[in-house]
């Protein structure tokens, strides 16, 4: 008598990938396409860091994929950070005709799988998700100058954050003083934070890069 395999059903495996450093990441761009009115056809991969993301995205180009994103942060150095991605990527022969610099569009390169590369913010200044997310703050905002004021008096002794990291710190300090204090995420959703010119660029990219027209 035959047994029964009860071993469930391997799930597909996704054919558009999106991968991102952290969970703010995951749940912005998804608040993102819901407010921007996109259906999401694409799936999301928390990769925990910068090193995951181009890790995992060398391990996906073996799979049959047909399209996949690495968003990553710029941090305070956006020549560098780009020229990390370059020299990940480059290695597969598919690749090797990226740009010299990151295009403010967001890259799209031609292939299979389609590859796509955004760094936050804009492709072209240095910095991270806090400072994509500060652009849509409304203005003029009468508490963003407050948030300013807050968290440039901290004593330095008292700071637990870089130079470079103060503008998350004041992002984070006005997300505070909504009306139910929120993550930057559930902001867009609850209409705290606008569309702006730079995230519906973003918004244009995701659609480009996952789009139904792949051969």
């Amino acid at each position: 008598m035959a047994q029964r395999n009860n071993r469930p059903p391997r799930t597909p495996r996704p054919q558009r990938v999106l991968l991102v450093e952290g969970t703010d990441d995951e749940n912005v761009i998804r608040h993102l396409m819901e407010a921007g009115g996109s259906e999401l056809n694409f799936e999301i991969q928390e990769q925990k860091g910068f090193s995951g993301v181009l890790n995992a995205a060398r391990f996906h180009w073996l799979g049959n994929l047909l399209a996949i994103g690495i968003v990553v942060d710029a941090d305070d150095n956006i020549d560098r950070q780009w020229a990390n991605v370059s020299r990940s990527i480059a290695g597969d022969p598919i690749y090797r005709n990226l740009p010299d610099k990151p295009e403010t569009a967001g890259v799209i390169v031609p292939g299979l799988p389609r590859l796509g590369i955004w760094i936050w913010p804009d492709n072209k200044s240095s910095g991270e998700l806090e400072d994509f997310i500060f652009r849509m703050i409304p203005q003029p905002d009468p508490v963003w100058p407050r948030s300013e004021r807050y968290v440039d008096d901290i004593p330095e002794d008292a700071r637990r954050f870089p130079p470079h990291k103060a503008l998350r710190a004041k992002v984070h300090a006005w997300m505070a003083t909504r009306e139910r204090p929120r993550p930057m995420w559930a902001g867009i959703s609850a209409k705290d934070l606008v569309p702006d010119e730079n995230s519906r660029a973003f918004l244009d990219w995701l659609r480009r890069l996952f789009g139904d027209d792949i051969p």
